[in-house]
This record gives C-alpha cells, sequence and structure tokens, in this order.
C-alpha cells in the first residue's frame, strides 16, 4: 500500500484477497450480464418481426385453413404463428364434434391460444429476473468490498507513528474500485431490465389484443 502507483490494474492486484474477490464476482456478473443483454436484444428483435410478418399474413384476407397448414410446415413456430396455430387446431378439433356449442368451441380455443400465450412471454421474460438481480444487488457488493478494503486500509494505518496522504490513498483508491465496478455491473443490467420489461409489455398487448381479434373471428365462424 506505500506504493504511489494508483492505476486501476496496480490497485486491483494489491487489494486484499477479500476485495479482490468481490471484483472477480463483480466482473463476472458484467460479463454475464451483458451477453444475457445483446441475447435478449436480439430475441425481443425476432419476436417483434415475427408478429409483424403474422400480422401481415393474418390479415391478407387468405384462408384460415391455408395459412394453418402454412404455419404447421415451418420449422420454427413462435409468438403470435403459436398462439395462432393452438386456437385454430383446438378450435377445429372441437367443430368435428357433433352438438357442440359455439360459445364452448370459441372458449376452449381461447383457453388453447392463453396457454401457448403464457409460454411466449415466459420464453420472452427468460434471464431478465438475473438482470434485475444483477442491478439491484451489485452496488451492495461493490458497497462490502469498498467497507472492507477502508477497514483494512485504517487497521495497517493503525502500525505506523505517523500517518500521511500516501499512505492513506493506495488503500482508500482500491477499496473505492469495489464500488465503481458495482455500478458498472449495475447501471447496464438496471437499464436493459427496464427497456426488456416493457418491450416484453408491448408484446404481450400485441399478444392479448390478437388473441381477442382472432376469438372474434372463430365466435363468427361457429356460428356460421
Amino acid at each position: 500500500m506505500q506504493t504511489n502507483d494508483l492505476s486501476i490494474l496496480h490497485l486491483i492486484t494489491q487489494a486484499s484477497p477479500v476485495v479482490q474477490t468481490v471484483i472477480g464476482l463483480l466482473i463476472l456478473a458484467s460479463f454475464l450480464s451483458w451477453t444475457l443483454i445483446i441475447d435478449r436484444s436480439r430475441a425481443l428483435k425476432r419476436a417483434r418481426k415475427a408478429a409483424d410478418d403474422f400480422e401481415q399474413r393474418f390479415w391478407s384476407g387468405g384462408d384460415l385453413n391455408a395459412l394453418f397448414r402454412q404455419v404447421e410446415m415451418e420449422e420454427s413456430i413462435t409468438g403470435m404463428a403459436a398462439i395462432f396455430r393452438a386456437g385454430f387446431k383446438e378450435f377445429a378439433r372441437q367443430r368435428t364434434r357433433t352438438n357442440m356449442d359455439p360459445m364452448a368451441m370459441v372458449q376452449g380455443a381461447q383457453r388453447s391460444m392463453r396457454v401457448a400465450m403464457n409460454r411466449e412471454l415466459d420464453e420472452l421474460e427468460k434471464s431478465l429476473p438475473f438482470l434485475a438481480t444483477v442491478g439491484s444487488i451489485s452496488p451492495y457488493v461493490g458497497l462490502f468490498g469498498t467497507v472492507w478494503g477502508i477497514m483494512s486500509s485504517f487497521q495497517a494505518l493503525g502500525n505506523v507513528k505517523q500517518a500521511t496522504l500516501a499512505l492513506v490513498a493506495p488503500g482508500i483508491a482500491e477499496a473505492l474500485i469495489a464500488t465503481a465496478i458495482g455500478l458498472f455491473a449495475a447501471i447496464p443490467a438496471v437499464i436493459a431490465y427496464n427497456r426488456y420489461s416493457h418491450e416484453v409489455e408491448r408484446l404481450n398487448n400485441r399478444y392479448d389484443d390478437f388473441l381477442e381479434e382472432f376469438s372474434t373471428v372463430l365466435q363468427r365462424q361457429a356460428h356460421g
């Protein structure tokens, strides 16, 4: 601690084992957060594009039976297409039964679409709790490392006759690095969590609106 080298790398290497452990955990949390931030960004972008594409296909005025067959042939069925498939499949299955109440057919299709929609939302929300956790606890973990480092610095100063700024500064600096890295890990995680939660909510509203509109279409067919 008596060196005047205040570079970040030197301060980290000279920090106490506890502070180094805290810094290591925060760097790992930051790395995982950025990995998930990039992954969720791509997943939500794909979900928005898939919703736009399917809405265009659905409202193009084509035959729903033909659209269902097209969806069934696709390799990956997600988002609005998965909701449509679940609802239409259940509606067609119940329609084959004799003396089936039209409203019961629509309600059965709605239940199937709700289940499919919840699955899609669960997939979109995957990893968001981790980002929320990193954003909420990283500053406190960094603060713990800072408090520990400052305590160690003052304990070391108790062994010298005269405390000077040159002796105090490196110890305080290496302790504060933990808080800085904690904020570095927390801020992007909080921003990403808030943004992605809002985007998931918007997709949820779009899925819910489609479910209601498609239910109206099925209701007309059931009474037709």
